[in-house]
């Protein structure tokens, strides 16, 4: 049950890389891999904040910012300067893991002694629940402090969910939206379209850089290494999450990416329980990618073979 409720964390604060990857490619249709980038970017400079004694808000905020300015480098180069978007975020992640090393000075910084946010969860679930507290989960007994850690990555993502389904029913927002569905028509109606996709990728680049800074302080260090496959793994969450949820409205999509997050890490929790060398998680990662991706073809056509036939 301990590594059950570990995955669901760890699927929760990886939500918020899945509602990155679910602006820039859904909404925008832009094949962003500055993720692997902005998310070690996020741990990078939450890891050096924090080290140096800084308000673990305060680093994960700088964090945001971090990722905001990565974002929006891809997005001014794809716009301003003509440059393929795949080859954009190629760019910015490249010069990325250069900055994420003179920012944290080395390629790994290790928090287990550091305060952070989870530090202050734990500190909260001594308070109410007593050191060393257990709580029986369906006749698990399960730590009472990884029960509040679970609750507290849950109402953080329900918050940043509901912010971002906001944001987007907003004029801006809803402008964003329509350049994604329809650049030329939006672009007629005097919206610039070139500012909406910066200010997207923008976003986009903070929720993963967010991402990184929340996992970086629960594992308890930050590696120049952790981003590699955080598009992929991204990218399969909102997929599955499509696959999942069969509604297309706003609220649902942004649900769908959260469930295929948490879903996701599950799958490999299981995978890797079941006895898989851990060696070979980028390899399951990838299998599980590709059946997420093609299952919803596979479904569809199930679906009119079962109508042809009726």
């Amino acid at each position: 049950m301990t590594l059950l409720i570990g995955s669901f964390t760890i699927g929760l604060i990886l939500a918020l890389l899945a509602l990155g990857i679910f602006i820039s490619f859904r909404i925008f249709d832009f094949p962003d891999i500055t993720a692997e980038g902005s998310f070690t970017f996020g741990a990078s400079i939450t890891a050096a904040m924090i080290v140096s004694g800084a308000n673990p808000l305060i680093a994960i905020a700088l964090s945001f910012i971090g990722g905001l300015i990565a974002g929006a480098a891809t997005g001014v180069i794809h716009t301003r300067f003509k440059v393929n978007p795949l080859l954009s975020g190629i760019l910015v992640m490249t010069a990325l893991y250069s900055v994420n090393l003179h920012v944290m000075g080395k390629s790994n910084v290790p928090l287990l002694s550091q305060t952070t946010l989870f530090t202050w969860f734990e500190n909260f679930s001594v308070k109410v629940s007593g050191k060393d507290a257990f709580y029986n989960i369906i006749g698990w007994s399960v730590p009472a402090k990884d029960v509040w850690t679970l609750l507290f990555c849950l109402l953080i993502i329900i918050a940043f969910s509901a912010m971002l389904l906001w944001f987007f029913r907003t004029n801006i927002g809803t402008a964003m939206r329509a350049t994604g569905d329809n650049d030329q028509m939006i672009r007629a109606l005097g919206v610039n379209t070139k500012s909406m996709i910066i200010f997207g990728v923008a976003i986009s680049n903070g929720f993963i850089a967010l991402a990184g800074s929340m996992l970086a302080q629960f594992q308890g260090f930050a590696d120049v290494q952790m981003g590699i496959g955080m598009m992929v793994w991204g990218l399969a969450s909102v997929i599955i999450g499509e696959a999942l949820i069969s509604d297309n409205t706003l609220g649902s999509v942004i649900t769908g990416a959260v469930i295929g997050a948490v879903l996701f890490r599950l799958l490999v929790a299981i995978a890797l329980r079941w006895g898989m060398n851990p060696n070979d998680l980028k390899l399951i990662t990838a299998a599980f990618v590709f059946l997420a991706l093609i299952l919803p073809g596979f479904m569809k056509r199930s679906k009119k073979i079962k109508l042809l036939k009726q």
